[in-house]
């Protein structure tokens, strides 16, 4: 019993005779946020233990990755909360820079109107108004699941405290020559008219035409290979390797590029590979990442011939085509100059598209900002390497490593209005002036602010401090940073991981945003395909919350969340979820009308009986698994612990074993009804963080206790007399109670066997001596529906088991001809089966043709029938003779 339970005097309060989630659910929740219990206290002397949020977007609604992390997230603090630790939960939104922006704009177009007729100014006044009346839908959709956030601190990327934390880092991160403007290659979508980074691309197999295409005349020709024929027009050179011996007569000359008239030179370079297509590429520095590079080493000219929404710009017969258009424009164009040597359609390869619009992406010569990664990106790295941040499953470290051994640096300019505009500013002549939150910006004729605004990720970098009031030195800075753990998904290691490592080393002097990565899978149907709406097998998680309740949602997510490996997830999986919650309320109830009670010590051991001291032990090993599991990210075995703990042992074997001693009564009833409301107790609160509202019910009502969420976590339970470290244990219970398990479990296979009904009564005799079994002798035939043998009896089948014999006098129980029958007849369908199947894998020329998984399948088939003949000829032989 904890601190923070006290159970009335009644001795059996009342639950009503179902659980129904609705009813319960919401009112709790409220409940718990009134009463504060999510909270965390700054001033508090208890340890720091936090956890945020990652910042689902403000256009965002909850979907099932979301409900799968918050509910592990949820776990984490709600254990810790019940541990003693001052947890923190942060919550907040991410004001999601693209996504958002294209939403009001769509909005806007239904007036018909667009942005631009808007200006700058009023349209980010139009988005917080979106905002306000029509975003962040999911902060309610979280209270349905359960999250234990500390609402009272709910940050948002664009508030002001952290668009003060943007500017600061911006200005540092400026002064350090960490950020410079520089015109380079980057992702451009022609949808969103933004640049994106590298991990906002999704790259994708898609059917195009691989076109070669003869440069030049006679013996100075040259055939290069192109899947993009429209950026020829803006081909600067032609790039052969050095030692290529078959194009070292062309290098340093020029030749004629096709359709433009312009004339172009042939570059040595050691970026060609010679043995890939004719050894020769085009060269277009201002539409290919590569081409630039060759481009910077050779001094060519960048000439864009595609505007941003990937229109072709240059003069002549395709100015003003879609890139697509002109594509097909160009190819037939040269093809009927005689100039295509070869095409290949269709030519599977991989394209790079908007992972927001799915718009083909467009590589552009562009004037952007970037952040200097290398520093930044080797104390990241570093930080893990040294053992300072630890990443969880560990095998993940080589993809972490992957990325930030090799990052480039980062374009963090977008050219969006909706965001954090870059406070930089321009003057007339030519001034370059970055400002700080403190400082006052420039005024007077002239002086301009940059127009654009920085990448979403790099307010969200900032997210483990900013949150806590950074840059200022504020309280909760100092009690809640570093974080405890990052719980997140493996998919944005890239995108989120690596930025908060970065700028959290950077920012706060080298101590990292928290001490463990904590990565999960993704979740996916049953079937482990992507979950989609393209694909239909997308789900709603509120349409489950509102079929089976939260908890059984929270449950099937938790039991399926392996470190790092993806969760495949079906409605069934909830549904029997949904039937655990029923049987931790029906045998919870089942419990309370019987006395089952919480008041007073555990009586001593030699007071309790087998059964109790074998569920008192068990109760402590599962402790001491859930506490290692949690401890270790193992959220599927710790909810299977509990799962087959609470439903198999505490529900299906000492409820079920205990009903004969309280129907005795005295103080063997006594005690039990001490012990099973002990082993409620710990159970509820072990299953707690998981499964939050019916616990919650459930545990109140058995204690009289406030609330579970601030009750004690569960620690080794006691016994007095039996003091041992980590709790009470008795391992010969345990083996005199696995000894009763067995025999009932063989009884009840042989009874199954014979075609008894379940509840069908027996004469049996039991020959218990020499064995532990004699106490249990009630509870076995009670739960064996085994009468005792009276006159008359014999015994027409005998069991032994265990060291025990259970015989048993079916002749009065069955139609022993009519079962005699029936499983003669299973018996001859079964060795037919294995004929069949015999003669199918004895025949050489069916197995040579066969394919393998079809020949799987018999060889199951076959091994199935020969089980069947043996179980059946048993049951056969065990039938009384006539």
């Amino acid at each position: 019993m904890t601190e923070n339970t006290q159970q009335s005097n009644h001795s059996a309060p009342e639950l009503p005779t179902q659980y129904t989630p609705a009813e319960v659910e919401g009112p709790l929740y409220e409940r718990w946020v009134e009463r504060g219990y999510f909270e965390a206290d700054e001033k508090s002397d208890k340890p720091p233990y936090t956890i945020v949020i990652p910042p689902p977007n403000v256009t965002g609604s909850l979907h099932l990755g979301h409900a799968f992390e918050h509910t592990l997230i949820d776990a984490l603090t709600r254990r810790k909360r019940m541990q003693g630790y001052e947890t923190l939960w942060q919550p907040g939104m991410d004001h999601a820079g693209i996504a958002t922006q294209n939403v009001v704009e769509r909005e806007l177009a239904k007036e018909g109107v667009s942005r631009h007729d808007l200006g700058r100014e009023a349209f980010v006044e139009r988005v917080w108004q979106w905002k306000g009346e029509s975003g962040g839908q999911i902060s309610g959709q979280m209270r349905r699941l359960g999250d234990g956030v500390a609402w009272s601190r709910e940050r948002f990327t664009m508030d002001e405290g952290l668009s003060k934390a943007v500017q600061t880092i911006f200005k540092r991160l400026y002064d350090d020559e960490l950020i410079y403007r520089a015109e380079r290659i980057i992702n451009w979508c022609p949808r969103c008219l933004t640049a994106i980074s590298d991990i906002e691309v999704e790259y994708q197999d898609d059917d195009g035409e691989l076109v070669s295409i003869r440069y030049g005349e006679g013996e100075n020709s040259i055939v290069v290979a192109t899947t993009r024929a429209e950026t020829m027009l803006g081909d600067t050179a032609v790039a052969v390797h050095p030692e290529d011996g078959r194009y070292a007569h062309l290098v340093g000359t020029e030749i004629e590029l096709p359709l433009t008239g312009r004339r172009i030179p042939v570059v040595a370079d050691e970026h060609v590979d010679p043995e890939f297509g004719t050894g020769a590429v085009k060269v277009t520095p201002a539409h290919d990442p590569n081409d630039f590079e060759i481009g910077r080493r050779h001094d060519l000219p960048n000439l864009a011939v595609l505007d941003e929404r990937g229109v072709i710009t240059a003069h002549g017969p395709f100015q003003g085509l879609d890139r697509f258009e002109a594509r097909s424009a160009i190819v037939g164009a040269l093809r009927a100059e005689g100039r295509i040597v070869a095409e290949k359609r269709p030519y599977t390869h991989s394209v790079g598209h908007c992972s927001r619009c799915k718009t083909t992406i467009e590589p552009r010569l562009s004037m952007q900002w970037w952040v200097k990664v290398g520093p930044l990106a080797q104390a990241a790295g570093d930080a893990v390497r040294d053992g300072k941040v630890a990443i969880h499953p560990k095998e993940m470290e080589s993809r972490y490593f992957g990325w930030v051994d090799n990052l480039h640096d980062w374009c963090i300019s977008r050219q969006l209005w909706w965001g954090h505009r870059i406070p930089v500013w321009y003057g007339p002549n030519g001034e370059v002036v970055c400002v700080g939150p403190d400082d006052e910006a420039p005024t007077g004729e002239g002086w301009t602010q940059d127009t654009d605004v920085l990448d979403t990720w790099f307010s969200s970098g900032l997210w483990p401090f900013s949150t806590l009031g950074w840059p200022e030195q504020t309280p909760s800075v100092e009690k809640f940073y570093p974080n405890s753990v990052l719980v997140t998904g493996y998919d944005i290691l890239f995108f989120w991981v690596a930025r908060m490592m970065m700028f959290g080393l950077y920012a706060m002097d080298g101590t990292p945003p928290f001490h463990t990565i904590a990565l999960h899978g993704m979740v996916r149907d049953q079937f482990g395909k992507k979950m989609s709406k393209s694909f239909g097998n997308a789900v709603n998680p509120l349409d489950w919350m509102d079929a089976y309740g939260s908890d059984a949602v929270r449950f099937t997510l938790a039991r399926g969340a392996n470190p790092g490996v993806d969760v495949p997830i079906g409605e069934d999986w909830v549904q029997g979820s949904r039937n655990f919650a029923n049987k931790i309320w029906n045998a919870t109830r089942f419990a309370l009308m019987n006395g089952a009670t919480v008041e007073g010590e555990l009586p001593p051991a030699e007071q309790l009986s087998a059964t109790d001291r074998w569920i008192l032990s068990r109760l402590n090993s599962v402790v001491a698994e859930v506490d290692a599991y949690y401890d270790d990210y193992q959220f599927a075995k710790l909810s299977d612990t509990l799962f087959h703990f609470a439903w198999d042992e505490v529900f299906d074997w000492y409820v079920e074993l205990s009903k004969t001693t309280f129907m005795a009564g005295g103080p063997a009833a006594e005690a039990s009804r001490r012990v099973l409301g002990e082993v409620l107790d710990v159970t509820l609160r072990l299953l707690h963080p998981v499964v939050p509202f019916v616990t919650e019910t459930l545990w109140t009502t058995l204690t009289g206790g406030e609330s579970v969420v601030i009750a004690d976590w569960p620690k080794a339970v006691l016994v007095a007399g039996a003091d041992a470290p980590g709790g009470f244990r008795d391992e010969a219970a345990e083996r005199e109670i696995e000894t009763v398990q067995q025999v009932v479990t063989e009884v009840r296979r042989f009874r199954s066997d014979q075609g008894l009904q379940p509840g069908q009564k027996v004469p049996a005799r039991l020959e218990l001596s020499g064995t532990a079994l004699a106490a249990h002798e009630a509870a076995m035939r009670s739960l064996l529906r085994l009468q005792p043998a009276g006159e008359g009896f014999s015994a027409t089948a005998s069991l032994p088991v265990a060291g025990a014999t259970v015989a048993l006098d079916l002749s009065g129980a069955i139609d022993v001809e009519a079962e005699r029958k029936r499983l003669t007849k299973d018996l001859a369908a079964a060795e037919k089966e294995k004929a069949q199947a015999t003669g199918k894998l004895g025949n050489e020329a069916f197995l040579a043709k066969a394919p393998e998984q079809v020949v799987d399948k018999i060889r199951v088939r076959l091994a199935a029938a020969e089980a069947d003949i043996v179980r059946i000829t048993a049951q056969l032989a065990a039938l009384p003779q006539a």
